[in-house]
């Protein structure tokens, strides 16, 4: 361990293997499911078939006489026995001002149903397969109600109610910006455009289902599961169970994937952790595939009209907005402000619109609750305003990048407060643009073009120039350090890794500071006991959980300092530091880090760090996709795909590289194929695999990517932005503006612009007839 080593190759900027991966990649991998205990006991819900009901009664007697069966309870069996209703509000007003409205959602539904997989009864036996088959023993009484699934329909005169407080099943409404400044701006615009657009329904697919283990430990419940926000889930389960926060110990081990879906707290945490305390056993509950679909918050689903008016040189003068926004069953908190204020923090985007005008509404239907994925209000945003942008480029007969570059703000125009009062602190966006324009090789497309005209296919291209705002609303965030006599560096966080390698990128930061091998850091996340914050989400984990590991580290070597002086009986001002030992300057008088731990109380070193950003950061990025489209099947492939990154410092450049074009097949996910499908009766018919189209690797080769680093965020001490959505939200608007441009060249010309995601085959096909589905905006 003394050896000399090279370990300037193991810091920030280096390209090195993910610590994370060895276990992975062997089987080693510790995932909820994986754990055993003994007297094991297996959770098992009975959801409801129908989107809307009374429950007139719920019979469990059945259910507990079988084998091996130890409970099964109903809504109103949790509910008298304490349990509480699901922490929420709506912190937004509804129409004329009134408070923000939604029922409340038990964690079992008591009185009602609200969309098919809400849980109605929970059953627990010795084996998943007792209890199974005791679940289908329960006996739910229901009185259907009508339903209704479509966010147009639900607001209009005579639809369901599924709030008695919101008759109109308006959750709650803002309006943002000055709509006369920007009805005047239009009257004299030289150009005005508009589009409509669809941003659909997505189900997150993770590769590890959501799962639940909880079990009494010590007097206390401890609660072990596939999360992204472990003190969340604490927070909510003491609440619901009415425990003080330090009677719950909330752990995650490995996570196989989140996006958004694994944020904050489900009902199956509640009743799970229920069950392990009233029973005294460990319980286990494992979702299905099928819950997935059904039971975890979904993304997106947005309805939107977008009108952009422009001088005669095309430079933008007023932005107006229109958008209904399908909350599901139950307004949840993150799902109303996602879009209501998340997405419009970012919608007018790198560009200079003088004023703007946001009118936005939250649905509720008889649909699973939507919350945050991958993006968060970001991508739908950024997907209307880019439309807006070529649908005026179109207009006006300009090159799609020049009307984008007459409207890009400069960089003496930073820090620049945009429309929504969000400031941006550096940017240099026509740079990023031009970058982005070589390696895609822009001007070289009309050959491109020319040569699958030739082999009788349609080539179109797509450019999305953005920024996105990272930070989740949460800036500050704190890591101990624990220097330990073994000769090991822990780093305590908060923050969780979910497959994205945050780990890896920590270990890299502590390593500039200790100067030890990168195998002597670990990072120990998911434990409430060890740490506790907001989580991973919002591309926040290097942004705030970074600068976090790196304050703490520097305050460890200034604590040893101290410690070594007085071991050596000197100054700590006379105390260096290099490469895991401290000496007395010009000496060789010196003490080991590790050896220095040993001497204290409890043979560590402990030190806390916090770091708090100034504000969010602001990533930007040019994206440029070429598609290729047979005319006789539809059949849309992307043919090139390129993008320039400006991302602030890379600390993880692999890492980095996975996240940006990982989350840009996320992105292409949604435009080519992905959507969640509900019929009138709000019957879920896309609740598999084999209905909800994920996109497949063999269809993405060749992507050309690209990082600036030159450009750092002021707002951090690391100089990092966040990384972990950018390509999601670029991409989106990319294809889909490729595809377009296809059909325009095929001779639809403006007619293009009616197209709506996913561009399915039998969607191109269509609109080459032609053929366009209607959105019905009023």
């Amino acid at each position: 361990m003394n050896a000399p080593v090279d370990v300037g190759r193991f810091g920030s900027g280096k390209p090195v293997r993910r610590l994370e991966d060895p276990a992975l990649v062997t089987g080693r991998g510790q995932f909820t499911d994986d754990l055993q205990r003994e007297g094991l006991l297996h959770l098992v819900f009975l959801r409801s078939p129908v989107a809307h009901a009374r429950i007139r009664s719920v019979d469990t007697a059945s259910a507990r006489a079988l084998p091996g069966v130890l409970a099964a309870w109903s809504g109103a069996d949790l509910a008298a026995a304490g349990v509480q209703p699901m922490p929420n509000e709506v912190p937004f007003p509804r129409p004329g001002g009134q408070p923000g409205a939604t029922a409340v959602r038990h964690v079992i539904a008591t009185d009602r149903v609200r969309y098919v997989g809400e849980a109605v009864a929970a059953v627990v036996a010795e084996s998943r397969q007792a209890a199974l088959d005791a679940a289908e023993a329960v006996m739910v009484d229901y009185e259907d109600l009508p339903a209704v699934a479509d966010p147009l329909a639900a607001i209009a005169p005579g639809a369901p109610a599924l709030c008695d407080a919101a008759p109109d099943n308006i959750a709650a409404e803002m309006n943002h910006g000055d709509a006369a400044a920007t009805a005047a701006a239009f009257a004299r615009a030289a150009h005005t455009v508009s589009v409509e657009v669809v941003n659909q329904r997505l189900a997150p697919a993770s590769m590890e289902p959501r799962v639940v283990l909880a079990e009494p430990v010590d007097g206390r419940v401890q609660v072990t599961l596939s999360s992204q926000m472990p003190t969340a889930v604490r927070d909510g389960v003491a609440a619901c169970l009415g425990l003080a926060t330090d009677a719950v110990r909330v752990l995650v081990g490995d996570v196989g994937g989140g996006f958004g879906m694994k944020t904050g707290l489900y009902p199956e945490d509640v009743v799970v952790a229920f069950a392990a305390r009233t029973l005294g056993r460990p319980v286990r509950w494992c979702a299905t595939r099928l819950e997935e679909f059904t039971a975890s918050v979904h993304g997106r689903d947005q309805l939107t009209r977008g009108e952009m008016a422009l001088d005669a040189d095309g430079k933008v003068l007023a932005l107006r907005v229109r958008s209904y926004a399908n909350v599901g069953g139950y307004a949840m908190t993150v799902g109303v402000a996602i879009p209501l204020l998340v997405g419009p923090w970012v919608t007018t985007s790198i560009y200079h619109v003088p004023v703007i005008d946001l009118k936005l509404t939250a649905v509720m239907t008889n649909t699973t609750p939507t919350g945050a994925y991958r993006g968060a209000g970001r991508p739908e945003a950024i997907y209307l305003t880019e439309r807006l942008m070529d649908a005026a480029a179109r207009q006006m007969k300009l090159d799609p990048a020049e009307l984008r570059r007459r409207n890009m703000l400069r960089p003496e125009q930073f820090p620049y407060t945009n429309p929504m009062q969000q400031v941006y602190d550096v940017g240099q966006f026509e740079k990023i643009l031009d970058q982005g324009l070589v390696l895609a090789d822009w001007h070289g497309f009309a050959a491109r073009r020319a040569d699958a005209k030739a082999r009788g296919r349609l080539r179109g291209r797509g450019i999305a120039s953005f920024l996105e705002w990272t930070g989740g609303g949460a800036l500050g965030e704190q890591v101990t350090v624990n220097v330990r006599a073994d000769g090991i560096i822990e780093l305590a966080t908060a923050t969780q890794a979910m497959g994205q390698g945050i780990a890896t990128s920590f270990a890299q930061l502590a390593v500039d500071v200790f100067g030890v091998p990168i195998e002597q850091i670990r990072v120990l996340q998911g434990d409430t006991d060890r740490a506790n914050g907001f989580g991973s989400a919002g591309s926040r984990s290097l942004f705030t959980g970074g600068s976090a590991v790196q304050v703490a580290s520097e305050r460890t070597i200034e604590t040893a300092k101290n410690l070594a002086g007085e071991a050596l009986e000197a100054s700590a001002r006379d105390i260096e530091y290099r490469e895991g030992r401290l000496t007395i300057a010009g000496t060789d008088r010196g003490i080991g880090l590790f050896e220095l731990a040993a001497r204290q109380p409890g043979e560590r070193i402990s030190v806390a760090g916090s770091a708090t950003a100034g504000a969010p950061s602001w990533p930007n990025a040019c994206h440029v996709c070429e598609v290729e489209i047979d005319p006789e099947t539809g059949a849309v492939e992307i043919a090139a795909y390129a993008s320039v990154n400006d991302i602030g410092r890379v600390v993880s450049p692999v890492i980095v590289r996975g996240q940006i074009e990982g989350g840009a097949v996320q992105g292409i996910g949604q435009a080519l194929s992905e959507k969640v499908v509900y019929d009138e009766n709000g019957q879920l018919l896309s609740a598999s695999f084999m209905d909800y189209a994920l996109p497949h690797a063999d269809g993405f080769r060749g992507f050309k990517t690209v990082f600036d680093t030159s450009v750092p965020c002021t707002t951090n001490v690391l100089g990092v932005k966040g990384v972990g959505e950018l390509g999601t939200i670029g991409a989106t608007p990319a294809v889909v503006l490729a595809v377009i441009d296809a059909l325009d060249a095929a001779g639809l010309g403006r007619d293009a612009e009616k197209v709506q995601m996913p561009l399915t085959a039998p969607t191109v096909w269509r609109a080459l007839q032609r053929d366009f589905d209607r959105v019905g905006l009023p």
